[in-house]
């Protein structure tokens, strides 16, 4: 085995944490998508799809170096949201806590001297900082705009594809 049980277990928690956020961004979709929001939801099905996607690289790295994949129970995800600005806190919020949790388990990967999944690792890294970015940069917009403006989101958005 590859993988020492400690930064195993630290990585199946964090696949947890990785299909807890695509619950949470299929969630926050389906409020856009309610208020007729059409590319803000479409951004945030491709978001939760992403979470998906990440969880996945992190089961596929487990199995490849021996290591137990177990996958833990997950909460139900915050199924109403007051404003547009909200889902964007919660999202920002969020990414802040994966950030802080691929943080540990690099260092777990560092005290560990496991270059391999130091190296693994930093894709994650670089990942966070669009992500916290990207939701930080729509926060302060939602708050720009406002709530009854927040249709001007929505065209920023159809101008950057």
């Amino acid at each position: 085995m590859l993988i020492s049980k400690k930064l195993n277990d630290a990585i199946n928690a964090q696949i947890g944490h990785e299909f807890q956020a695509s619950m949470e961004y299929v969630q926050m979709a389906v409020y856009f998508d309610e208020e007729g929001l059409k590319k803000l939801a479409a951004m945030f099905y491709k978001q939760a799809e992403e979470e998906r996607e990440h969880a996945m690289k992190f089961i596929e790295y487990i199995v490849d170096t021996g290591g137990k994949v177990a996958i833990p129970a997950l909460p139900a995800p915050k199924a109403e949201y007051s404003s547009a600005e909200e889902v964007f806190k919660t999202a920002l919020d969020w990414e802040m806590i994966v950030t802080d949790n691929i943080i540990k388990i690099r260092h777990i990967a560092e005290d560990e001297k496991d270059y391999a999944a130091q190296q693994f690792l930093d894709w994650y890294h670089n990942e966070q900082i669009e992500e916290v970015s990207t939701m930080e940069n729509l926060l302060k917009l939602a708050r720009k705009v406002g709530e009854k403006n927040i249709i001007m989101l929505e065209a920023y958005l159809s101008h950057k594809d």
